[in-house]
């Protein structure tokens, strides 16, 4: 590379960074508080049409239409773990009661690293105004057994979209058809992205373009350090979708981030929910512009007496309920006496989706005039 050309890539690089600053400057005036918190899950593999659901439900996306929340989400129906899938769609009034509406898809469940879609992950919703009908977005993966070296539960991460045989906002339930893959590793990837290949994607209108959310890891080498996410844009929500290099990957946390889910709020502002691996929380970011984020803050969703998992995994969205109210449901493993993780770190308790609601509020200074 030029002298002039690595001169323009660090004056790039110094801009990007103070305009970070200034977002987080921004942001860090206000904070997330729960203001609710249901002391136990609303969803679990004991309930009416959760038979023959082995490992129970983790991530995805829930959408309120007309008074109706729609949950889609991953069920990890059987062995192996992580690998035999199906991808489902419920329904509630009440937030408490569930009713099974039917399976979107299912994984092969094929163990042997061949099969692009031996495991099917993180179902993700989006209307699309332009064409009028909603698109869906899931994860296929390959499996094979994990080494030594390797992580290869779940490995090259492909995303998938289907679009609803069904227009207009009613045609949330599809039926959904593919229609290609929209991102996956290959020459454009970032050094950040590695054999896991793409494990999330969630778009968002910013203007009259679409930005959407990818996440990695290195699954090549043991122990995985990082999980990181970065930024794509397109014209269309269709695509074709192209990586922000000079933005990625994103610098939200240190260590971990899993599944950001974007709302707007009412004076404009994006908010992302996502998986910071943290006890008992989610995390959240703030963005102006939907492109610049803030450094992520911790959400305590279980607390007290309210604890019932043994790890909280996944926000399945930001939900407005008006009046400053917003529910917020999550992903979590049970907690079971005498379960343990293994040498990975995974659990293999039932995930449940929990619920708690919140409230956007000035945040407390301390004393030093930090935030908290």
């Amino acid at each position: 590379m030029r002298l002039q050309s690595v001169s323009k890539s660090l004056n790039r690089l110094a801009i990007l960074s103070l305009a970070a600053s200034a977002v987080f400057l921004m942001a860090a005036d206000r904070e997330l508080v729960v203001t609710r918190q249901f002391d136990g899950p609303v969803l679990t593999t004991r309930s009416a049409g959760a038979e023959g659901n082995k490992y129970g439900f983790e991530g995805g996306r829930i959408i309120k239409l007309n008074g109706v929340y729609h949950l889609f989400t991953s069920e990890m129906v059987g062995d192996p773990h992580w690998v035999k899938m199906k991808l489902a769609h419920w329904t509630s009034r009440d937030r408490a009661h569930w009713r099974r509406i039917g399976t979107l898809r299912e994984s092969s469940g094929d163990f042997t690293g061949r099969d692009p879609r031996a495991a099917l992950w993180s179902p993700m919703p989006v209307f699309d105004p332009r064409e009028s009908r909603w698109n869906l977005f899931y994860v296929a993966y390959q499996a094979a057994p994990d080494t030594s070296r390797q992580w290869l539960t779940n490995h090259e991460g492909r995303i998938w979209r289907a679009v609803s045989a069904t227009p207009g906002i009613d045609g949330i339930g599809g039926p959904y058809k593919d229609v290609g893959i929209i991102l996956e590793r290959n020459k454009n990837s970032g050094a950040w992205e590695g054999l896991q290949g793409t494990d999330s994607f969630f778009p968002y209108a910013v203007g009259s373009a679409w930005y959407a959310f990818y996440g990695s890891a290195r699954t090549e080498s043991l122990p995985i350090s990082l999980w990181q996410v970065g930024l794509a844009r397109a014209s269309a929500l269709g695509g074709p979708w192209t990586r922000c290099s000079a933005l990625n990957p994103l610098r939200m946390e240190p260590r971990f981030i899993e599944n950001p889910i974007v709302s707007r709020l009412g004076d404009g502002t994006y908010v992302a929910v996502y998986d910071n691996h943290e006890p008992n929380a989610v995390g959240y970011s703030f963005s102006r512009d939907g492109i610049r984020w803030s450094r992520g803050r911790r959400l305590t969703v279980q607390s007290g007496n309210g604890i019932w998992a043994s790890e909280v995994r996944t926000p399945l969205g930001l939900i407005d309920e008006g009046g400053g109210s917003f529910t917020l449901f999550y992903s979590a493993n049970e907690k079971i006496a005498g379960a343990h993780a293994d040498a990975n770190g995974i659990t293999t308790t039932p995930g449940a989706i929990g619920v708690v609601e919140v409230k956007l509020q000035e945040a407390v200074q301390t004393a030093s005039g930090g935030n908290q």
